[in-house]
């Protein structure tokens, strides 16, 4: 697998990130890890903004994003253009989330779920195909551009 992925977020991701990057490496893929780089206070638009770009350069083929709510940095990621960023609590949103939105990054709540959540949403994320069909014209439609 060579998959690369691109993952960051703030501070109150920072734990899971670090959990993440290496489970991550050890199941084969590329990882780069766009911050921050400590549990000091950030400011996530600041770590969300490169890494999206990376994603829309094609530098990236997914990226996960970790926040405490999740909601800023999805919030963040999703005013690029390329990014659909979809925020996931459970298994069955990760999966519909690439099923029927073609989302390409993962916006994790690590104040509200476990790590080990985190970790199972990241797997079926990564391995989850999108459909197509039916649901390749709603994403067609998403962006105003």
């Amino acid at each position: 697998m060579s998959k690369k992925i691109a993952i960051g977020g703030d501070h109150a991701g920072f734990e899971y990130k670090v959990k993440l990057i290496q489970k991550l490496t050890d199941l084969g893929y590329e990882v780069k890890d766009f911050g921050p780089f400590s549990t000091d206070s950030v400011d996530y638009p600041d770590y969300v903004h490169p890494l999206s770009t990376a994603i829309e350069s094609g530098e990236f083929e997914q990226g996960i994003v970790i926040c405490g709510s999740g909601n800023g940095v999805a919030i963040t990621a999703n005013k690029h253009q390329g990014i659909r960023a979809a925020l996931c609590w459970n298994e069955d949103l990760a999966a519909l989330s690439r099923q029927h939105n073609n989302a390409n990054v993962l916006a994790i709540p690590a104040r509200f779920i476990s790590y080990e959540l985190a970790e199972k949403l990241a797997e079926i994320f990564l391995t989850t195909d999108f459909e197509g069909g039916r649901h390749q014209n709603r994403v067609s439609k998403i962006s105003c551009m």
